[in-house]
C-alpha cells in the first residue's frame, strides 16, 4: 500500500470520529436542552452555569419580629422556696422515714431522734409545775391574811410576785416541750420530726445512728426541702448583650431533654457582678414548673425584645445547611451565583424561614438551592 493511500485512511477514520463526538455533544432529534455546565471562579463561593434558566429565583420576603437573644442556662430551686430541717432536740438518730431525692407532704415524718434533751425538759416542766402550785396556794393564802389585816401588804406583794415567776417558768417549760414535740401527758425520749412544708427532698446530712441537733457540731440541718412547683433558670449573659435584657422581660424556654415543650418566664434579676474571665453576668429567670424541670437540667432561653424589627423570609429550599452554618445562593448576572452566608431564624407556615441576617427583603435567590448545589457536584 503506497504512502498516499494511508493518508486517505487515516483522514477518513479522523473525520468519522469527530462526526462521533458531535452525536455526543448535541442531538437536534431530541429537542433537549444540554444540561448547565458549572464553572467555579474560586472568588468567594462564586460559580457560573452555562444555563442560569434552570434555577429560578424568588424574593425575599419581609416579616416585622420582636428582636431576640437566645442564651444558654441550668435550672435551680428558688431558694426562698428553700426550707431547712432541723432537729430541735440534740440525740441520735434512730429511724429515717424519708430519702434524698424523695417527694413529701407538709407533715409527714421524716425521721426521729432519741434524746435527753426530753428528759431534762420534761423533768423542768415537772418542777415549774409543781412550784406554781405552791407558789399559787401562797399567794390565795396571803390574801385572806392580809384581809384580816395579819400581814403587810408588801408581805401580799411580795406573795403575788413569786406567784407570777412560778407561772412564768411554768410557761417556758410548757413551750420547750412543745418546741421538741413532746405530749405532756404521754412524754417520750422519742422526738418525731415531720416535714414544715411539700416538696422534693434536695439535700440529706444524716444517716441512721448519726447525731442530730442543733447544738452539735457540723450542720444542724438535717434535711433540705425545695419547692420545685416554681424555680430558677439562671443564664450567663455576655457583657455587650446586656443593654438587651430588662426586668420583667418575657423569655421563652426550651428543654434540651423535651423539645417539644415551650415554657415561658420572666426575668427577676440582672446579676451586678461580671465574672472576670468570660465576661458574663448572671441572668435569673422565673418559670412555673409543670413537673418536667428538674434540678441541673440545660436549656436555651430566648429573650424577647419590646421592640419589632424588619426581617427577610425565603423558602426553606434556599438555604443550605452545611457545617453548622446556613447560606443561600444570590444571582450576580451573566450566569454566575454567588454563596452569601446568612443567620436563619424560625420556621414559618408554608414553607417559609426567617432570615435574621445576611439578606434583605427583596434580595433575590435560588428557589431551590439543593438543585444548584446538585449540579456543581455532578461537575
Amino acid at each position: 500500500m503506497t504512502n498516499s493511500s494511508l493518508l486517505k485512511i487515516a483522514c477518513c477514520l479522523a473525520a468519522l470520529f469527530a462526526m462521533a463526538g458531535c452525536g455526543k455533544k448535541f442531538n437536534p432529534a431530541s429537542g433537549a436542552a444540554s444540561p448547565a455546565q458549572v464553572v467555579e471562579t474560586g472568588n468567594g463561593g462564586l460559580i457560573t452555569v452555562d444555563h442560569p434558566e434552570q434555577f429560578p429565583l424568588v424574593a425575599a420576603g419581609r416579616i416585622e419580629q420582636p428582636d431576640k437573644l437566645n442564651v444558654t442556662g441550668s435550672v435551680f430551686p428558688d431558694i426562698s422556696r428553700e426550707i431547712p430541717v432541723i432537729s430541735m432536740a440534740n440525740g441520735r438518730v434512730v429511724d429515717i422515714k424519708a430519702r434524698l431525692d424523695d417527694n413529701v407532704k407538709k407533715g409527714q415524718l421524716l425521721f426521729s431522734v432519741q434524746s435527753l434533751d426530753i428528759s431534762n425538759a420534761f423533768d423542768t416542766y415537772v418542777k415549774a409545775s409543781a412550784d406554781e402550785q405552791l407558789a399559787n396556794k401562797a399567794y390565795l393564802r396571803a390574801q385572806d391574811l392580809y384581809q384580816h389585816g395579819a400581814i403587810s401588804q408588801a408581805m401580799l406583794e411580795q406573795a403575788e410576785d413569786t406567784e407570777k415567776d412560778a407561772k412564768a417558768d411554768l410557761v417556758a417549760a410548757d413551750e420547750q416541750l412543745k418546741i421538741f414535740g413532746v405530749n405532756k401527758e404521754h412524754p417520750s425520749p422519742i422526738v418525731n420530726v415531720f416535714a414544715p412544708t411539700s416538696g422534693v427532698i434536695v439535700a440529706q446530712n444524716i444517716t441512721n445512728d448519726a447525731a442530730a441537733g442543733v447544738t452539735l457540731s457540723g450542720t444542724a440541718t438535717a434535711f433540705t426541702i425545695a419547692d420545685l412547683s416554681e424555680v430558677w433558670i439562671l443564664c450567663d449573659v455576655y457583657e455587650n448583650d446586656l443593654p438587651k435584657v430588662r426586668l420583667g422581660q418575657e423569655a421563652q424556654i426550651n428543654l434540651a431533654a423535651y423539645p417539644g415543650n415551650l415554657l415561658t418566664g420572666r426575668v427577676s434579676d440582672i446579676g451586678p457582678v461580671l465574672d472576670p474571665t468570660i465576661r458574663t453576668a448572671k441572668v435569673r429567670i422565673e418559670v412555673a414548673n409543670p413537673g418536667i424541670l428538674r434540678l441541673g437540667m440545660f436549656v436555651t432561653a430566648t429573650l424577647l425584645s419590646r421592640t419589632a424589627t424588619t426581617h427577610a423570609t425565603v423558602p426553606a429550599t434556599a438555604i443550605l445547611h452545611l457545617h453548622d452554618r446556613e447560606w443561600v445562593y444570590v444571582p450576580e448576572g451573566q450566569g454566575q451565583f454567588k454563596r452569601v452566608e446568612v443567620d436563619a431564624g424560625d420556621m414559618l407556615p408554608g414553607g417559609q424561614q426567617v432570615i435574621l441576617s445576611g439578606l434583605a427583603p427583596d434580595d433575590q435567590v435560588v428557589k431551590d438551592v439543593l438543585n444548584l448545589e446538585a449540579t456543581v457536584e455532578a461537575q
